[in-house]
């Protein structure tokens, strides 16, 4: 794991607003997943960036020896961008990993006349690019009862309301023939971590394996995807959303009880996209997603019996 953009962008806001909690409204996200951030910041580079306190946050000698190094570079960045980018060009939409992204591109194509399609990872990355202008629309993963804390100019829909968190096994595992797996008979098992862990999917997991009676052992972390190789040699297991259809020797199933949600939230710049524009994005995001849950052995069966009336009330 190395630093990125939207890493030096964060650390920039809390230096700059004096708290965690002011930083986190003026990027749009919530505390919590600002918090998570910082905290792999700070491992990524070996100490600790910022002292707080009820005066807010301190940096400390680190961290304002990479404030001035990263306001720089950000200065320069954005000016590049400025100069290299135009504004009446390609729409930008991010996007969570997602089985149905291909499908989503194929049906924009025909919503809008010109489109980027930016797949990140981490929910928390798409909405700091979204509150910085970066990207026009995102659709967004979140905890089911996560916040996302957008700004004003940033408009949103909830495209579904919840959907089960699914598990990635390998096929020749002990629980593959299963129809759902109990989340309390993984309690020995190696885990990919969650991708976007800032965005609160790692503490979910581990709030979830503690409700069971046990401590989730993250033994690998990486991009979404890259874990299905470590998962059909049986070295590992992760969560995966509920249309992955996992691929050779890896099988997918789901937690009985649903002990894990995620929600999808569809987002948008109103001086990007009109309302109609925005309509019709949402539109085919939704029937993306649904033709991609109906396309699913496993999942078809729950959405069919919730899928139609969640979306309905979302």
């Amino acid at each position: 794991m190395e630093l990125e953009i939207r890493h030096l962008r964060a650390v920039c806001a809390i230096g700059d607003a004096g708290s965690l909690s002011r930083a986190a409204t003026q990027l749009g996200i919530s505390q919590p997943s600002l918090t998570t951030l910082l905290q792999r910041v700070e491992r990524l580079v070996g100490g600790k960036l910022f002292e707080r306190g009820r005066a807010g946050a301190e940096p400390t000698a680190l961290g304002a020896q990479m404030l001035q190094r990263a306001r720089l570079l950000l200065v320069e960045l954005d000016a590049f961008g400025s100069d290299m980018v135009q504004r009446d060009g390609p729409s930008r939409l991010g996007s969570v990993h997602m089985e149905c992204v291909g499908p989503l591109y194929t049906r924009l194509e025909q919503v809008l006349d010109d489109i980027t399609l930016v797949v990140d990872p981490s929910s928390t990355g798409l909405a700091l690019a979204l509150a910085n202008g970066h990207l026009d629309a995102a659709v967004i993963a979140v905890d089911e009862e996560g916040d996302l804390g957008l700004p004003r100019g940033v408009a949103q829909r909830v495209v579904v309301p919840w959907v089960p968190v699914f598990i990635a096994l390998p096929a020749g595992h002990r629980l593959a023939d299963r129809p759902e797996v109990e989340l309390a008979d993984l309690a020995g098992e190696s885990w990919v971590g969650p991708p976007g862990a800032e965005d609160g999917s790692l503490t979910a997991l581990r709030a979830a394996c503690r409700a069971v009676g046990f401590v989730p052992r993250i033994r690998f972390e990486m991009p979404s995807g890259a874990g299905r190789q470590l998962i059909a040699a049986g070295k590992a297991v992760q969560l995966v959303e509920p249309t992955s259809q996992g691929g050779p020797g890896v099988v997918v199933r789901p937690l009985a009880g649903a002990p894990l949600r995620m929600r999808l939230v569809f987002a948008w710049r109103r001086e990007r996209l009109t309302w109609n524009q925005a309509s019709r994005v949402f539109a085919e995001v939704l029937g993306a997603y649904a033709e991609q849950a109906l396309a699913s052995p496993v999942f078809r069966p729950w959405w069919r019996e919730r899928g139609a009336a969640l979306t309905a009330s979302g």
